[in-house]
Protein backbone atom coordinates (compact mmCIF):
# COMPACT_ATOMS: atom_id res chain seq x y z
CA UNK A 1 0.00 0.00 0.00
CA UNK A 2 1.51 3.28 -1.03
CA UNK A 3 0.37 7.15 -0.85
CA UNK A 4 0.35 9.12 -3.95
CA UNK A 5 -1.47 11.42 -6.70
CA UNK A 6 -4.05 10.01 -8.83
CA UNK A 7 -4.76 12.65 -12.15
CA UNK A 8 -8.30 11.24 -13.79
CA UNK A 9 -7.94 12.97 -17.69
CA UNK A 10 -9.93 12.83 -20.82
CA UNK A 11 -8.50 12.69 -24.22
CA UNK A 12 -10.11 14.54 -27.38
CA UNK A 13 -10.76 11.34 -28.80
CA UNK A 14 -13.16 10.52 -25.97
CA UNK A 15 -10.61 7.98 -24.33
CA UNK A 16 -9.80 8.37 -20.72
CA UNK A 17 -6.44 8.71 -19.02
CA UNK A 18 -5.68 7.63 -15.10
CA UNK A 19 -1.75 8.41 -13.99
CA UNK A 20 -1.08 7.67 -10.10
CA UNK A 21 2.68 9.08 -8.87
CA UNK A 22 3.89 7.27 -5.75
CA UNK A 23 4.39 9.68 -3.16
CA UNK A 24 7.09 7.31 -1.36
CA UNK A 25 10.01 5.85 -2.61
CA UNK A 26 9.07 2.36 -3.39
CA UNK A 27 10.85 -0.57 -4.54
CA UNK A 28 8.25 -2.47 -6.65
CA UNK A 29 8.78 -4.69 -10.23
CA UNK A 30 7.54 -3.07 -13.24
CA UNK A 31 4.55 -4.42 -15.06
CA UNK A 32 2.13 -4.20 -18.09
CA UNK A 33 -0.62 -5.89 -18.65
CA UNK A 34 -3.94 -5.41 -19.74
CA UNK A 35 -6.95 -4.42 -17.01
CA UNK A 36 -10.21 -3.92 -16.51
CA UNK A 37 -10.71 -0.64 -14.61
CA UNK A 38 -13.57 0.53 -13.08
CA UNK A 39 -13.61 4.08 -11.79
CA UNK A 40 -16.61 5.38 -8.97
CA UNK A 41 -18.22 8.37 -8.70
CA UNK A 42 -16.17 8.90 -5.17
CA UNK A 43 -13.19 9.03 -7.16
CA UNK A 44 -12.29 5.31 -6.18
CA UNK A 45 -10.39 3.20 -8.60
CA UNK A 46 -10.70 -0.79 -8.83
CA UNK A 47 -8.72 -2.20 -11.51
CA UNK A 48 -8.52 -6.03 -11.87
CA UNK A 49 -5.85 -7.60 -14.12
CA UNK A 50 -7.15 -9.83 -17.45
CA UNK A 51 -6.06 -13.00 -17.66
CA UNK A 52 -3.44 -13.80 -20.87
CA UNK A 53 -5.30 -15.13 -23.84
CA UNK A 54 -3.83 -18.71 -24.95
CA UNK A 55 -3.40 -18.56 -28.11
CA UNK A 56 -3.30 -21.45 -30.44
CA UNK A 57 -0.29 -23.27 -31.41
CA UNK A 58 -0.29 -24.41 -35.00
CA UNK A 59 0.06 -27.38 -36.06
CA UNK A 60 1.57 -26.98 -39.83
CA UNK A 61 3.00 -23.65 -41.00
CA UNK A 62 3.68 -22.44 -44.39
CA UNK A 63 5.13 -19.12 -45.32
CA UNK A 64 1.61 -17.08 -45.39
CA UNK A 65 -0.55 -19.53 -43.52
CA UNK A 66 -1.12 -22.22 -40.41
CA UNK A 67 -3.26 -24.33 -39.42
CA UNK A 68 -4.43 -24.90 -35.78
CA UNK A 69 -6.56 -26.59 -33.51
CA UNK A 70 -8.90 -25.10 -31.19
CA UNK A 71 -9.54 -25.58 -27.49
CA UNK A 72 -13.00 -25.98 -28.87
CA UNK A 73 -12.94 -28.65 -30.99
CA UNK A 74 -12.03 -26.38 -34.33
CA UNK A 75 -9.31 -26.18 -37.01
CA UNK A 76 -7.98 -22.81 -37.78
CA UNK A 77 -6.54 -22.38 -41.28
CA UNK A 78 -5.27 -19.13 -41.66
CA UNK A 79 -3.47 -17.07 -44.40
CA UNK A 80 -2.20 -13.30 -44.56
CA UNK A 81 -0.50 -11.32 -47.50
CA UNK A 82 0.67 -8.46 -48.03
CA UNK A 83 -1.44 -5.94 -50.12
CA UNK A 84 1.74 -5.60 -52.86
CA UNK A 85 1.22 -9.40 -53.71
CA UNK A 86 -2.46 -9.65 -54.40
CA UNK A 87 -1.32 -10.74 -58.04
CA UNK A 88 0.21 -13.85 -56.55
CA UNK A 89 -2.44 -14.69 -54.19
CA UNK A 90 -4.47 -16.87 -56.14
CA UNK A 91 -1.39 -19.26 -56.42
CA UNK A 92 0.60 -18.83 -52.97
CA UNK A 93 -3.42 -20.13 -51.40
CA UNK A 94 -3.83 -22.87 -53.38
CA UNK A 95 0.09 -24.00 -53.07
CA UNK A 96 0.28 -23.68 -49.25
CA UNK A 97 -3.30 -24.51 -48.61
CA UNK A 98 -2.62 -27.90 -50.93
CA UNK A 99 1.09 -28.87 -48.88
CA UNK A 100 -1.06 -28.30 -45.62
CA UNK A 101 -3.40 -30.90 -46.72
CA UNK A 102 -0.70 -32.95 -47.87
CA UNK A 103 0.60 -32.57 -44.46
CA UNK A 104 -2.28 -33.21 -42.46
CA UNK A 105 -3.51 -36.31 -44.27
CA UNK A 106 0.17 -37.81 -43.83
CA UNK A 107 -0.13 -36.92 -39.96
CA UNK A 108 -3.99 -39.02 -39.99
CA UNK A 109 -2.88 -41.72 -41.64
CA UNK A 110 0.33 -42.28 -39.52
CA UNK A 111 -2.15 -42.10 -36.30
CA UNK A 112 -4.27 -44.94 -37.91
CA UNK A 113 -7.26 -42.36 -38.31
CA UNK A 114 -9.44 -42.18 -41.67
CA UNK A 115 -9.94 -39.64 -43.91
CA UNK A 116 -13.19 -38.12 -44.65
Amino acid sequence: MVEGLMTFGKLETGLRTLDFECCEDVAAEAFKGKFVVQGMRDGNVYMSELPKRPKNKPLFREDNCSLSHGRNGRYYFVFSLDDDEVGQLPQKLTEQANNIASKMIRKILLEGGELG
